[in-house]
C-alpha cells in the first residue's frame, strides 16, 4: 500500500445509485397504524417500514388522492 495517493489522477464518477437512496425523515404515525403494517410485515417477510414505503410509492405511481369529508 502506498503512503500516497494522488487524488487528481483517480477517475471520479458519479454514483449510480444515488437516485435510489432513501431520505431519512421522522413522522409521527398513530400505533395503530404502524402495528397494522407490523402484521403484514409478519405475514409477508417484507419489513414494515419497506410495507409503508411501497404503499406510499403505490399511491404516488397511481396518483392516489386522499378523499375526505367533514360531516
Amino acid at each position: 500500500m502506498r503512503e500516497e495517493y494522488d487524488i487528481k489522477k483517480l477517475n471520479p464518477r458519479k454514483n449510480p445509485y444515488t437516485k435510489e437512496v432513501k431520505k431519512q425523515i421522522t413522522i409521527k404515525i398513530d400505533p395503530d397504524v404502524i402495528d397494522y403494517f407490523k402484521d403484514l410485515s409478519k405475514e409477508s417477510g417484507i419489513p414494515y417500514q419497506t410495507l409503508i414505503n411501497m404503499y406510499l410509492t403505490d399511491c404516488v405511481e397511481h396518483k392516489r388522492k386522499l378523499r375526505m369529508s367533514w360531516e
